[in-house]
Parts: structure tokens; sequence; C-alpha cells
């Protein structure tokens, strides 16, 4: 891997940044490979680099015209690398700001300060960033502070309250503001954008790229020795996936959560659970007071990501508190049980395949009950259609991102 580099705002109101090349730092596509216009795609963490891949090799492979640059931030460290090796992108720089313990501040003025230097060095014609992370909106604000076109990957989702998911749903709408091209996974997002004043002909309908990954994960690997394993151990058996580990959820909710899950477990001798613990000193407590002993609740430390998703494939419900898994389990045509008071992700929701748990003791149970007591269900659950998109989302962006970059700066330099 390689280190070249180590180190009051109105939401409303009709604004829409102005993309202002420099002429003189602009090629046409025509030129040789140093001098053609150059894309920097920024991500620090999981979410982001299963999202933002797909469009990395969309545009590498299909694009020869563009220069593709790539910024790790190191907001997460181990829980990337493999993600990197799975979808063999190779970081041109990895600004390596993580230190343990630190503030999304320092996260943020961190990854401001890493971008500085290589923005002004590479002069790049847009900076991509992907979602709601501190390392997504440092890239976007450094795009901004630079006069540098910024496209949002998965934009315009939106909880309603600016403090749930805390700092994300702050984070994503602030990029909004930022951002000069806008890809929305769907009619939803653009309606949410449109509200907030972002002007339509800068707001681009795309799907999800995590539809891109899954379809790219499901034929390009194999369930593990370990996730044959454990499927060994839960087979005939309804399977219950479950991940927790929102800090929104952290106490009471969770634990009222994992009680209401072990209750339904020992209800049904045909019912199982696996679920993969998140290191979270917060998650292991509460998992091994709640769950620990339970007959048919299998505890395991976290999968890796291609592993998890062939779990997910043979689930008959999933649990979690997870924005991506909203999206990745209804791809897969497997309902979520939504762990949380509201999402971000209202389409799952509207359109049958995703459902909010809320925190009101026994709901949860409720729920799974209901779902047990109707065996016709998940069946009817299987055939509707996937609300994040098809697979086709990075071919979209990609193209998008030729038509606004590569052929404008040929117009400028002519």
């Amino acid at each position: 891997m390689s280190n070249r580099h180590l180190a009051p705002l109105s939401l409303t109101g009709s604004y829409s940044p102005q993309f202002r090349p420099d002429a003189a730092r602009m090629a046409t596509c025509a030129d040789s490979r140093s001098m053609r216009p150059k894309i920097l795609c920024v991500f620090g963490t999981r979410p982001e680099i299963i999202k933002l891949a797909p469009i990395i090799r969309e545009l590498k492979q299909t694009h020869h015209d563009i220069q593709v640059m790539t910024v790790m931030s190191g907001q997460h460290t181990d829980l990337v690398e493999p993600f990197l090796e799975l979808f063999q992108v190779k970081p041109d720089f990895n600004l390596q700001i993580m230190q343990r313990q630190q503030t999304p501040n320092e996260v943020c003025a961190r990854v401001l300060a890493g971008l500085e230097p290589i923005m002004s060095k590479e002069a790049p014609e847009a900076v991509i960033v992907q979602g709601d992370t501190t390392t997504a909106l440092a890239g976007a604000l450094t795009g901004f502070h630079h006069k540098t076109a910024v496209a949002h990957v998965e934009a315009g989702l939106r909880s309603g309250d600016p403090h749930n998911p805390f700092p994300e749903e702050m984070n994503r709408r602030l990029i909004s503001r930022l951002a000069t091209y806008h890809f929305a996974a769907t009619s939803g997002n653009r309606d949410s954008l449109l509200r907030e004043g972002v002007p339509a002909d800068d707001i681009f309908v795309t799907g999800n790229p995590v539809v891109d990954s899954l379809h790219y994960i499901l034929e390009n690997t194999k369930p593990s020795s370990r996730v044959r394993e454990l499927l060994k151990q839960t087979a005939g058996q309804k399977l219950l996936v479950l991940t927790t580990h929102r800090r929104e959820s952290f106490g009471r909710a969770m634990r009222q959560n994992l009680r209401d899950i072990r209750e339904f477990v020992e209800r049904h001798e045909d019912v199982s659970l696996i679920f993969a613990v998140h290191p979270n000193p917060n998650v292991v407590e509460a998992a091994r007071t709640e769950l620990n002993g339970g007959s048919r609740i299998l505890l395991i430390e976290p999968l890796g990501y291609s592993d998890f998703i062939q779990l997910l494939k043979q689930s008959w419900v999933v649990l979690s508190d997870s924005g991506g898994i909203q999206e990745e389990a209804p791809s897969l045509g497997k309902p979520v049980f939504v762990l949380r008071t509201n999402t971000e992700r209202p389409e799952a929701i509207d359109a049958g395949v995703a459902f909010l748990a809320g925190n009101k003791p026994g709901h949860l149970l409720a729920m799974l009950n209901r779902a047990y007591d109707e065996p016709g269900w998940l069946e009817k659950i299987k055939q509707i259609p996937n609300p994040f998109g098809d697979g086709k989302t990075a071919s979209r962006i990609a193209e998008i991102i030729q038509q606004k970059i590569c052929r404008r700066a040929e117009r400028i330099t002519r």
C-alpha cells in the first residue's frame, strides 16, 4: 500500500456550490495519462469503501480518459484493509489519522490537514465522497475550500433528527450544502434534497452502489469454512442474524432487545440465533449478560464482509440497527427488523421489507411472534422489488462523472 502522504450554517434555502474549473490546470480527455483530468475518491471507513469500490472499479475499467486517485484517511484501519483486498482497491494516499479515543473534531481536523497538500499538488477536477462519515465531511469541505467540484454518493438520506444518528445525520446535511453533484439512491432521497433547496439539475437518482458490491461478492466469493460450520450448526432452523452496535442503542434499549430475542428463541425449538458481537465493550457486556449460555444462541466475533453476506443470504430474519444492513438484507430478499426508533432509509419501510422495532419493551418480541405465526409472510417479502437498485449504480455514476467532469474539461481547454 502506498503512503505518499501521512498525515452556524443555514440548512434551508436554494443554494448549490458552483464548479469553477481553473482552465490552467485542466487537460483534454485526449491528452496523455499524466494530463488526464483527475478524480480524487476519499474514504476512511468500511461502508465507504464498500460503496465506493464499484465506482472506482467502473471508472478505471471503462473510463480511461479519467485518472482516478484514492485517499484512505485511516478513520478505521483494521476494519477497512480486508475490504481493500476484497475489492482490489490500492489507495494512492494513506493519511493514517487514526488515534485512540479521538473525537470527531480531531478526526475532521486531521483529515483536513492531510488532504491539503494532496489537493494542492494533484489539483483534481472533482472530489468524490460517500455517505455521512467525518472523513466524508472533511473531504467535501476540502473540495469546497479549493473550489473543486464535490460529488456526493448516497446523497439525501435523512432521519429527521439532527442528533440521531450522531454525528452522521448532521454530517450528511452539511455535505449536501457543500456538494456540487448529488447521487441519490432513491427518488425519496431526491425529494429530501429538493425540499432543502438543492437544484434539481444537480441531483441524479442512481440507485445504491451497495447492490453492485453485493453482486460482486456473490459472484466472486464462496462461504468460508467458518461460515459453513455455522450453517451446519443451525441447519434446519429458522436463522436469526443479529448485529447491534450504534451508540444510540447502548444501555437499556440494547438489553431489552436482547431479552426479547432470547425469549423468542427459547420459545421456539426450530429457531436459532447468530449474533456477530461488535468489539465495543458496551456491546460485549450486554451480549454476555443477556445471551450467554442461551440455547441455540451463537455469539461469534464479527465476520469478514463476504462471509457476513453469505450468512445473511441464509437467514430467516435479520435484526440490526445498522444503516448498511437495512440496504443489504432487502437486496438479498431478506426482511430486516430495524432496532431503532427512526431510519434514514424509509424506502425499505415503505416497500414492506424493513420494519421499525422502536424501543418499547416487548414490541420486538411481538414482531418476531407475528413473523413466526405467518408462514407465507417470508415468501411475499422475496417478491418485493429491491428499493435500492438493480446493481448498475456504478456505471450510472461513472457516466455522469464522465459527462460532467471530462467533457467540461474538453470544452474549457479548446
